[in-house]
């Protein structure tokens, strides 16, 4: 057993082979990523704790100080599907640059402004607005860029080692923060955090990045956006995420935008018991890291998410009735336990039921969802704080959380173990006279079918589910007929906008749904395969996609 040590912990890598918590430092590459992500976690964590203190102190209003957290979270809001986008379509590390580069300029004339005194409260909210533009158009790449960086076997820890980065940096950043301020001024804080900035930039400048190879022809923006959109409405795992997303991030929005009215105007604390709290925060994130890394698959992310919320209860419970703030420090710490297990939960299953064509866009959709729940939940539990009482406020927080559990009935999570989301590239090519141009279109594949009487109630369930993938791959319309004359000759059909996109549905095929379409043809019988023909709208004409009403497929899940 080969044994090392990083930072205070120490990872150990069984001979077998067996990935654990450690596994991903075995790559150099993800290794110097993360803990530049750590680097700059710190900065923004410091930077998070110094512009609530700033607004804290510029203003008496409870909304404007949680409006804090909607100026951090209403960029991804409106720029994660865009952002998920352009992650898929241009080079990555690009993008990272960029992004990274923009956050610097804004956090260095922030500490300016606010070392010269030119800074007021709805000043910080617009830089903070800024700062959030970055984040959000860096964060879905950020995320899909470590299964670049490891196998999947492995992506599991390295995900959870990335909410462990950031919780580091809550541990380590608000005390940081804090101190400065109590010391300096809030203005060197984002001074630092444009530092921190800087050296990630650095990092990614360092990655020498392998173009991948085109796969089909390139798609344009507004086509991938609705790509991205179809993938997740005809994806039953991927939307049970996002349901159960919104319900928990709206709950903790209150958490996060009101601790700081907690510790300031219930508890009459300073600065530096705000940051103190962030600390426990992040210490128990970083101990319930290393507890899952140590229980393995005790708890499967369903149980993760429903312990997590409970615990998320009791939080805000604690926060409306405990007025001794040294009571406040152990949950805390639970809370931080509980908000990772509960985001890598969500993150995991969302990364591991995605293929490399979609990834950024559907981590986009779902980032966009939780930065929703905790934007609107900023603002609706901090109006009600302003309008009835703090402790109203934060104990309807915990009566929806608590009412969120149920929504585990009807949205379960999915495992994702076992799933095989390489490209199958097992389509032929059709036979092709003449030229097509990938804009000529529509595009009509008919699938022959002959299928027994006795075999087509199974038929029927199979062929349900592989319509949805159609649809989910990019197909406008798609369904299943049968011949009045002779009811065991059954035609699969289904509509593409274009021939472009029908050419990158045959890369966008997985070797997942290639055994779902193994099972639809292990139905058919006769002396040839199922029957295959292409048709093209006559006369050719250029085509687009056109956005049309979502339908709602019925059939197994």
């Amino acid at each position: 057993m080969v044994v090392f040590s990083f930072a205070f912990y120490e990872f150990s890598f069984p001979a077998n082979g067996k990935a654990t918590l450690g596994t991903p430092f075995q790559y150099a590459l993800f290794r110097a990523i993360w803990i530049a992500s750590v680097v700059s976690n710190i900065g923004t964590w410091m930077q998070n704790v110094a512009g609530v203190w700033l607004v804290t102190t510029l203003t008496t209003s409870a909304l404007v100080v949680a409006l804090m957290q909607t100026a951090n979270s209403l960029p991804a809001f409106l720029l994660s599907m865009p952002a998920g986008a352009l992650g898929d379509l241009i080079d990555r590390r690009r993008l990272l640059l960029l992004t990274q580069g923009f956050m610097a300029i804004v956090a260095f004339a922030l500490g300016a402004l606010t070392l010269l005194g030119e800074v007021s409260a709805l000043g910080v909210l617009a830089f903070t607005f800024l700062l959030g533009i970055g984040a959000a158009l860096n964060a879905p790449v950020w995320q899909t860029v470590t299964t670049e960086l490891v196998p999947r076997p492995v992506l599991p820890f390295a995900i959870t080692l990335n909410g462990v980065s950031n919780n580091i940096a809550r541990a380590i950043g608000p005390a940081i923060g804090g101190l400065i301020i109590a010391y300096y001024s809030p203005g060197w804080v984002f001074l630092v955090n444009g530092l921190s900035f800087l050296g990630t930039y650095a990092v990614i400048f360092s990655w020498q990045r392998t173009e991948e190879a085109s796969s089909g022809p390139a798609e344009n923006f507004t086509g991938a956006l609705r790509a991205g959109l179809r993938y997740v409405q005809y994806s039953p795992a991927i939307y049970a995420v996002l349901f159960r997303t919104f319900a928990f991030s709206f709950g903790a929005s209150a958490m996060w935008g009101l601790l700081s009215v907690v510790i300031a105007r219930k508890l009459g604390l300073s600065s530096g018991a705000y940051g103190v709290m962030l600390s426990w925060l992040g210490a128990g994130a970083i101990t319930g890291a290393l507890l899952m890394g140590r229980a393995g698959n005790k708890l499967n992310f369903n149980q993760r998410v429903l312990l997590g919320t409970l615990v998320f209860v009791g939080t805000n419970v604690c926060l409306a009735l405990v007025t001794v703030v040294y009571w406040l420090y152990p949950v805390m710490f639970l809370s931080g336990i509980a908000w990772l297990m509960v985001m890598t939960s969500f993150s995991t299953t969302v990364q591991l039921h995605v293929p490399k064509w979609v990834q950024a866009r559907v981590v986009s959709i779902y980032m966009l969802v939780f930065q929703a729940g905790l934007s609107l939940g900023s603002i609706v539990w901090g109006e009600l704080a302003d309008r009835a009482s703090l402790e109203t406020a934060l104990l309807a927080t915990a009566v929806w959380m608590l009412v969120s559990m149920l929504l585990a009935i009807p949205f379960p999570m999915r495992s994702a173990e076992g799933l095989d989301l390489a490209p199958a590239e097992h389509w032929p090519d059709p036979a092709v006279q003449g030229t097509i141009d990938p804009d000529d279109g529509p595009v009509v594949v008919m699938i022959e079918y002959h299928v027994a009487a006795a075999d087509q109630p199974a038929f029927r369930q199979a062929v349900a589910r592989l319509t949805r993938l159609r649809l989910r791959d990019g197909s406008l319309r798609a369904g299943v007929f049968s011949d009045i004359a002779d009811p065991t000759r059954i035609t699969e059909f289904f509509h593409v906008a274009t021939w472009g996109e029908h050419q990158r549905q045959h890369h966008r095929f997985t070797r997942e749904d290639q055994a779902l379409e193994a099972q639809v043809r292990q139905l058919h019988t006769g002396p040839e395969p199922p029957r295959v023909t292409h048709f093209l709208a006559f006369p050719k004409t250029p085509n687009v996609e056109v956005a049309t009403p979502f339908e709602t497929m019925e059939g197994p899940q």
